[in-house]
């Protein structure tokens, strides 16, 4: 397994990061698929056993279950390096402070993951999406007093636009409070909307990437290497730029094993230069008038 700076930051994470959106498959996630307890631990030890050190979460996967049985399947203690990623934004009730990123919803929320993880701090907490009814200011500050509690290490930003980014980026300079570290994004061979302007700026910021949902879909046939179509979707996005590391999931340990096995996959830069020039997405305005100039 290898492992990246995430960011600037000096956190080192390995390039596939365990995935448990299904785990306890509630809520508006059942769809997904349903991870118990028992998987759950042999999905976990499975991808701890491969190098993986990080494992990523939400409050609002299966309404906190997924929290809790990631609290129940480590048993309250951290096995080795093992890093825990959560996220906060969206409606986890229904009471008018149940959703958002008001400093309210934002520590309590933290603390509640805290006790369904059975953890006294997160190593990553994003923002998992943005709030346009609060300002940001508030949720920075709130940010900065969980990490001056010691309840989180990092923090980082999901789903956000580029210029969402950058006044987060902006406050936090402005108010020496904690920067984003990192940012999770939807990229895959199928959709590179992210190429516009979200890795761009990873790239000028120092943020480090995750990708979620990082597997496309009908695009590849066939084997490429004797190895699955998915591998090398997954290979492909480990070598563009800023990316550090791939959420997988899983609804088996079948599928978490053929995931897994694309962190030693290398794609030859014929490949790649193929893989680029099928997906390839429109340029849009004004990046083609820059084209001109570039």
């Amino acid at each position: 397994m290898e492992y990246r700076t995430l960011g600037r930051s000096g956190l080192k994470v390995s390039t596939l990061t365990m995935g448990t959106m299904t785990f306890g498959g509630g809520g508006a996630f059942s769809a997904v698929g349903k991870t118990d307890l028992d998987e759950a631990r042999r999905m976990i030890d499975l991808c701890i056993d491969a190098g993986i050190n990080v494992i990523d979460t939400a409050n609002v996967y299966s309404n906190g279950v997924s929290e809790e049985i990631i609290g129940e399947a480590l048993g309250g203690k951290r096995k080795g390096d093992v890093l825990i990623a959560s996220k906060a934004r969206m409606r986890i009730g229904k009471g008018p402070n149940d959703e958002g990123l008001s400093r309210y919803h934002l520590i309590r929320e933290c603390e509640r993951s805290l006790k369904r993880l059975r953890t006294d701090v997160i190593d990553i907490y994003f923002l998992h999406e943005w709030d346009g009814l609060t300002p940001l200011e508030e949720t920075i500050a709130a940010l900065d007093t969980l990490v001056a509690q010691g309840k989180v290490r990092y923090v980082g930003c999901s789903n956000y636009s580029g210029w969402q980014v950058m006044k987060g980026l902006g406050i936090s300079d402005r108010h020496h409070q904690p920067r984003f570290v990192t940012q999770q994004i939807h990229y895959t061979l199928e959709a590179r909307e992210a190429e516009y302007e979200l890795l761009p700026i990873s790239v000028d910021q120092g943020l480090g990437v995750l990708v979620w949902s990082p597997l496309a879909g009908g695009l590849l046939s066939g084997k490429y290497h004797g190895v699955s179509a998915a591998q090398v979707a997954l290979a492909w996005l480990l070598g563009r730029p800023a990316v550090s590391s791939l959420v997988i999931g899983g609804r088996t340990e079948a599928h978490f094993k053929d995931n897994i096995a694309a962190a030693s996959l290398v794609l030859g830069d014929e490949e790649r230069t193929r893989l680029d020039v099928v997906s390839r997405p429109p340029v849009l305005y004004p990046y083609w008038h820059q084209q001109f100039t570039a």
